[in-house]
């Protein structure tokens, strides 16, 4: 299974998205499952922003190596689930052939029960970020437990 996360830039929500569902497939000791992330409107190579690699590493993640991509046709193709951070991400990856795989990342972690974009701490302070790690944190391990229960996987 592999799982996308998208956001616009491919510098903040989904990089950090991507570190942490990392970390936790690691940790629960998930095999068969990759991730990866990408931007509707990425500019391509660009790194992850300087808020979201300080609050990763403050999370002991690491965001050094992250390059951003530019959502494209083939991405989309080559996912199983795709978890977007606003509507409009859902829109574009929808577009792009991802009719029936792409949700709203908050409106798949919690079945339907919060419709809310994850916030964008572009251009904010470390506390903006940290605030957006942490519902990224809980968001992303809700939305990998349903994942993985529909895979018929242990979570």
């Amino acid at each position: 299974m592999h799982l996308l996360f998208v956001c616009t830039g491919n510098t903040c929500r989904s990089p950090l998205a991507e570190a942490l569902a990392r970390a936790q497939i690691t940790m629960r000791g998930v095999q068969g499952v990759t991730v990866s992330s990408a931007g509707t409107s990425a500019w391509g190579g660009a790194s992850a922003s300087d808020g979201s690699l300080l609050v990763g590493m403050e999370h002991g993640l690491d965001l050094s190596g992250h390059r951003a991509r530019v959502l494209t046709r083939e991405l989309v193709a080559a996912s199983d689930l795709i978890l977007a951070m606003g509507p409009h991400h859902v829109e574009a990856a929808e577009s792009l052939g991802g009719e029936g795989k792409s949700f709203l990342l908050t409106e798949y972690a919690t079945r339907g029960a919060s419709r809310v974009p994850v916030s964008d701490p572009f251009g904010g302070d470390l506390e903006v970020y940290r605030v957006t790690l942490a519902e990224l944190e809980r968001q992303v391990g809700l939305a990998l437990d349903r994942a993985l229960a529909e895979r018929g996987s242990p979570s």
